[in-house]
């Protein structure tokens, strides 16, 4: 027999600096209840309470204007904290746009859950189904094939969901293309076990960042024009539709007054970003900037230039780099994995080596994907930290 062979672990230096194995290092906590913003340590996404509960309020007071229901969308920002005082305040649920995402609101005490999307593949199915039975669930459909699947996975778990046929109103992706189809898949959806129709979803995220208002209000006509045929339709072939589902951040003005919405989508704005910033938004309806990334001066290289510690890992550069908040003279010039390079024509005015700044995301939504946590602020004092327990809930 071959001769045993004995692997030996590494002999550990004899200087003291060793990590014990029963007391390994501890990441220390980003912020406590009390700190002030200088103590936060970054990068760090940051909430303003008072502002984020005023844009709550002014939505909230839009839509109850128009007795219209206000669904807040929860891939927005991932976090059952967030949901939960969204609902508190009068939401009728939220919107959730992966299976797996609805999982920690659902575990948090979530009640009401629309999945505005498509559910195909049968470990989705089956935790879909697992989640009704702890909670109201809806979800789109635009064909016979996966209503099918559907319904056979709701039988074999014994659960129930709602169902919404997705209509395309123009964005040219999911969706049903005709009146007529929508009014077949209503019918197999009634034929179905386990199987409730509750209405239509009409979503168009195209129409969102359309920069006019007035672009937007007739964009928004239109949608609701298409809507109100489907709505005939259903009509005619005496089928009732309870639920009609759509509108985002950019078009709730517009959507909420139409009369054909029962209900709307918004997810930004609780948060805002200047992306939705740059939109004209006139005199419909005013949300403000209640998120933010604290960052802290890491380096200053050179005249007119400094470097801060946060990166595309903290902040989403899709829709361009992140704008400083307190500064307008000091420009965001480029971002990397863990920097964003700022730069002033008059060096005077850049934050020193050290200080800590405020930074507007340009997508508020991929941007708490990137946080395990939000700091929440309220006068510039840490009031609380809630998990982004979604974060990377995808599938």
């Amino acid at each position: 027999m071959p001769k045993e062979s004995t692997v030996r672990s590494p002999e550990l230096p004899e200087n003291g600096h060793e990590m014990s194995r029963d007391h390994p290092v501890v990441v220390p906590a980003q912020a406590v209840p009390g700190d002030t913003l200088d103590h936060i340590d970054t990068p760090a996404l940051v909430l303003d309470l008072d502002l984020f509960e005023e844009n709550l309020r002014t939505l909230q007071a839009l839509a109850e204007r128009h007795g219209v229901a206000v669904r807040a969308h929860a891939k927005a920002h991932k976090c059952p904290q967030v949901a939960l005082r969204q609902i508190a305040l009068g939401a009728v649920g939220i919107c959730c746009q992966k299976v797996s995402e609805a999982v920690p609101f659902v575990n948090a005490g979530v009640r009401d859950v629309l999945i505005t999307n498509e559910v195909v593949g049968g470990q989705k199915l089956d935790l879909l189904a697992h989640l009704a039975r702890h909670a109201h669930v809806m979800v789109c459909a635009d064909h016979p094939t996966a209503l099918q699947a559907l319904s056979d996975t709701m039988v074999v778990h014994k659960a129930s969901v709602g169902v919404l046929i997705e209509v395309d109103v123009g964005q040219k992706r999911c969706g049903v293309q005709t009146p007529d189809h929508v009014v077949e898949l209503a019918r197999q959806v009634q034929a179905l076990p386990q199987l409730v129709f509750r209405g239509i979803q009409a979503y168009h995220g195209g129409l969102q960042h359309k920069r006019s208002a007035q672009a937007r209000e007739h964009a928004c006509a239109t949608v609701a024009d298409r809507v109100r045929r489907v709505l005939a339709a259903l009509q005619r072939a005496g089928i009732e539709c309870p639920v009609v589902s759509g509108g985002g951040t950019g078009t709730v003005a517009f959507d909420v007054p139409s009369g054909v919405f029962t209900e709307v989508q918004p997810g930004s704005y609780a948060f805002m970003d200047t992306d939705y910033a740059a939109n004209d938004w006139g005199e419909t309806v005013a949300f403000r900037h209640a998120v933010y990334l604290l960052g802290t001066v890491m380096s200053t290289p050179a005249p007119g230039r400094a470097v801060v510690d946060v990166g595309l890992k903290s902040a989403s550069a899709e829709s361009g780099v992140p704008t400083l908040l307190d500064c307008p003279d000091v420009q965001a010039v480029s971002i990397s994995d863990e920097h964003t390079v700022l730069h002033a024509n008059d060096t005077a005015i850049l934050p020193a080596l050290g200080a800590k700044v405020r930074l507007l995301p340009s997508h508020c939504d991929p941007t708490f994907n990137l946080h395990d946590q939000v700091v929440c602020v309220r006068n510039n004092k840490v009031e609380a930290l809630w998990p982004v327990l979604a974060r990377g809930l995808s599938r």
